[in-house]
């Protein structure tokens, strides 16, 4: 099943894929998002990463650190941005969501796996699978697994380059600590926000703190969000005593004979709750390995995040022998049907 695709990693202020740059995951040089909301650096490391670019490296010296090298991480969204007006920290939440409605088509055991990412992931995610544009949110400032607060800009004065702000590592990218600048620490103190990560996090959980603190226009934070749970290579959820395949998911939708069907996408989003306005998103697309060309560029009339309902019919069963695991030969038609271990895919899949 995850050998008839490829990964690509992009990156925007907004939805639209053809709006946004292409990630060089794994790489130390971040790209740089800029909107009227905020200016953002980010890095996305993934290891054991197989995707595009193909120039991109496997890993990254990041997962050598701690506590990633203990932990195991598999990936990580590392962020530095800017506000450019002040946001509650209530209002500013980063998850998961969805254009289409995933109520049918939830996979087996997701409320036990939901219950053990609050536990382990996340405590304050919380959302609503069964509206018609899902999602699932968490507050950023308990959300993220690392905070460091900067010190706050003049009105006049730029922020501080990437590559001469003491979180960049000219190997591994932005590597935050949790705390701050010196005047970011002071700033911790002065909210009462605890100095460990642990701490902050269940500060943030409760509504009140986060009512009494803003994310402050001019002031630069850093942020990272890691975990071991997520594998991007074989498409699986591996919580503590539970995994949950999510390839024939993907997007929250499984595989359908009839439109509407789910696009290749799986999407993290920072934004601001209270106007609804999105301030930047990663998007994790996959491709069949047909649609590639061999410098890695997608071939023409290939689109990223393409809902399948409006592909050719040719198209559509390349799609659907690929999710079920074929190996599908570059006319369309399946060469031979190779076994995927630990998944198995009956009529019942296919509606």
């Amino acid at each position: 099943m995850a050998h008839n695709y490829i990964l690509q990693v992009t990156a925007g202020s907004e939805y639209d894929i053809t709006k946004h740059q292409i990630v060089p995951v794994n790489e130390p040089e971040p790209i740089t998002i800029d909107s009227e909301h905020m200016s953002v650096d980010l890095n996305v490391r993934i290891q054991s990463y197989r995707g595009l670019p193909y120039t991109s490296p496997s890993t990254s010296p990041y997962f050598d650190l701690p506590p990633h090298d203990k932990n195991k991480d598999q990936y990580s969204i590392a962020f530095r941005f800017t506000p450019k007006s002040s946001i509650s920290a209530n209002d500013l939440v980063f998850g998961n969501d969805f254009d289409h409605p995933i109520r049918d088509r939830l996979p087996p055991g997701f409320s036990t796996a939901f219950k053990i990412v609050k536990w382990v992931v996340d405590p304050g995610l919380d959302g609503d699978v069964y509206a018609d544009k899902p999602y699932l949110y968490g507050p950023a400032a308990s959300s993220v697994n690392v905070l460091f607060v900067g010190d706050k800009n003049d009105e006049n004065e730029e922020v501080e380059k990437v590559e001469d702000d003491e979180n960049w590592d000219e190997d591994a990218g932005l590597v935050f600590e949790e705390g701050g600048e010196e005047e970011g620490v002071e700033s911790r103190k002065e909210a009462g926000i605890p100095d460990t990560m642990a701490g902050r996090k269940k500060h943030f959980l409760s509504e009140e703190n986060r009512n009494t603190w803003d994310w402050e226009e001019g002031r630069t934070y850093g942020c990272d969000f890691f975990n071991p749970y997520l594998d991007f290579n074989d498409f699986a959820l591996r919580l503590p005593g539970f995994t949950l395949p999510i390839m024939k998911y993907w997007d929250g939708q499984g595989l359908s004979k009839e439109p509407p069907k789910r696009s290749h996408t799986l999407r993290y989003v920072l934004k601001n709750r209270a106007t609804d306005t999105v301030l930047f998103c990663v998007l994790f697309t996959l491709y069949l390995k047909e649609d590639i060309n061999e410098d890695g560029t997608l071939k023409d009339g290939i689109e990223g995040g393409k809902p399948i309902a409006n592909m050719s019919e040719d198209d559509k069963r390349k799609h659907e022998r690929a999710k079920n695991g074929q190996v599908v030969s570059g006319d369309g038609e399946k060469e031979n049907v190779k076994e995927v271990v630990g998944l198995e895919t009956t009529e019942d899949d296919l509606d």
